[in-house]
């Protein structure tokens, strides 16, 4: 059947999906069981929407249960108001990311209503991704991801609430909300020293820190890295250790091309993310920018 055809159809179930909420509510049907005709009318909804995802109509499917979704308030099922709302949020997400948020932000409600406030971080995340890819908006992008690692923190899942901690610190130094960041990576750096399946990771903490530290002050990443060191003895033997005490003397010094050397060593063995790529130029134009002074 052609996308067309599932269209009509899924038509043809809104219809009969709204003449059995009409129907429900006449006198007749409210002394015989309208409550019925209405759950009746959530399950034609569901099927209309899914027909019309079939369709490819992602924002008459996202309608279509969100309809469903307020049925299911009005039989008092907050559960299945809130799968509805979530199935309405992943369909509009290919039409509209606003009204996904919206969906979303619904279902939401509904689950820390319930207490079931797992699911409710899950779906923080699903928004702040929204925050990030459509919309682009980094600073809501954050709120979502804090809340979510919230909810997971009061909930004991302490490795999910890092993983959105880890986001919300990567962003807030892009922001140059660099103390945010660098909480954050300590914090996490130092939970990960103690757990022996993470303990590798908690250089990678430290070295972002450290390098959050460089962009405010090198006197700053100086004293951060002794700290460190102390703290985590491995850390002195790290590649990421090593590079940063190289820039430190390249800063030092003044020296543009030592600096660029040092990074250079360094990515080719590990290679730079996008993310390391941008605080290592911030804290060079820091030395092309003091030797412009001097000049």
């Amino acid at each position: 059947m052609d996308n067309s055809g599932k269209e009509a159809e899924a038509m043809a179930l809104l219809a009969e999906a709204e003449r059995k909420v009409k129907n429900s509510q006449s006198f007749f049907s409210g002394l015989f069981g309208g409550s019925s005709k209405i759950e009746e009318a959530c399950e034609i909804y569901a099927r209309a929407a899914n027909m019309f995802k079939m369709a490819k109509n992602w924002s008459a499917a996202g309608n279509a249960f969100c309809q469903a979704a307020q049925l299911h308030l009005q039989l008092q099922s907050k559960h299945d108001a809130a799968t509805c709302f979530v199935d309405a949020g992943n369909a509009f997400k290919k039409a509209d990311p606003q009204e996904a948020i919206n969906c979303l932000m619904r279902a939401i409600e509904i689950y820390t209503d319930m207490g079931r406030f797992t699911i409710a971080a899950k779906h923080h995340i699903s928004i702040a991704e929204i925050y990030e890819t459509e919309l682009v908006d980094i600073e809501k992008a954050i709120a979502h991801y804090e809340q979510s690692a919230d909810y997971y923190k009061g909930e004991e899942s302490n490795s999910s609430a890092n993983k959105c901690l880890l986001k919300v610190a990567g962003y807030a130094a892009q922001l140059e909300q660099y103390q945010k960041a660098i909480d954050i990576y300590e914090q996490v750096g130092t939970n990960a020293m103690d757990s022996p399946l993470l303990k590798y990771s908690a250089k990678d903490y430290f070295f972002k820190a450290a390098l959050c530290h460089f962009c405010i002050d090198m006197l700053n990443a100086k004293l951060a890295v002794q700290k460190y060191e102390e703290l985590f003895p491995a850390f002195s033997d790290s590649r990421e250790c090593k590079l940063m005490k190289k820039l430190l003397d390249a800063h030092e010094e003044q020296n543009v091309d030592s600096y660029t050397e040092a990074v250079k060593e360094y990515d080719a063995i590990s290679r730079l993310d996008q993310w390391l790529t941008t605080m290592l130029l911030r804290i060079k134009k820091t030395i092309q920018g003091d030797e412009e002074d001097l000049r």
